[in-house]
């Protein structure tokens, strides 16, 4: 281990102790097919929106059967200010119906049996082992990939690789608030597009790799 990763890790622990991203609110409620829908509707879509169209959509559908019953025209219109609507009401039909079909309706535990339902990639089965199932994994999104290339930690092009990489470099203590934290950081300071480096925790501590402009 590098030790300026358990450095960073100790500061932006402090700085970010408490989760507010909605998927993070709904570790500790334990429903793995909420948090999976919820996943899938998070896809480039702000996380504030994520939260308000989610709780529409359980208020009405809120297991694989209702779903499925759900008319297509009733499910793009809840969620249809996630963006993407048409793909991601095809999305959750498919996904519910595979679930029922191939696992009794029950969310899949393990990380080979999810990622082989389609439309539930690297990321989605991650976030879902590790916040419904408490399970030991580091879900990658595009702010887990961007911030450790920034800081000099690793060197990859893709998310697939970075997924690949951080669990051999960031100790298993950090691995459960790794997300929820990056996703605050990387949403506040560490944003994609001239990152806020006056007033960033840990720039002290970063290479700022690639970084032409920041404030």
């Amino acid at each position: 281990m590098m030790p300026e990763i358990d450095k960073i890790m100790k500061i932006l622990l402090k700085k970010y102790p408490a989760s507010t991203t909605t998927l993070n609110k709904m570790r500790g409620k334990k429903d793995a097919f909420k948090i999976l829908i919820s996943c899938l509707l998070s896809l480039r879509t702000r996380d504030e929106v994520t939260e308000i169209v989610s709780e529409n959509l359980f208020k009405i559908a809120n297991t694989p059967e209702k779903i499925i019953k759900l008319p297509n025209s009733k499910l793009k219109e809840i969620i249809f200010k996630t963006g993407h609507y048409n793909k991601k009401a095809e999305a959750l039909k498919h996904v519910s119906k595979e679930i029922i079909k191939k696992h009794k309706g029950k969310i899949p535990k393990t990380y080979e049996e999810l990622i082989s339902i389609k439309h539930i990639g690297p990321k989605t089965a991650n976030i879902v082992l590790a916040f419904a199932f408490d399970q030991y994994v580091i879900p990658i999104d595009t702010h887990c990939h961007r911030i450790p290339n920034r800081l000099g930690w690793i060197k990859t092009k893709t998310a697939e690789q970075t997924d690949k990489i951080m669990p051999k470099i960031l100790p298993k203590k950090y691995w459960r608030g790794f997300n929820s934290i990056f996703v605050q950081f990387g949403k506040n300071i560490c944003v994609p597009i001239s990152p806020k480096c006056s007033i960033c925790p840990i720039k002290k501590h970063c290479k700022r790799v690639e970084i032409t402009i920041s404030r």
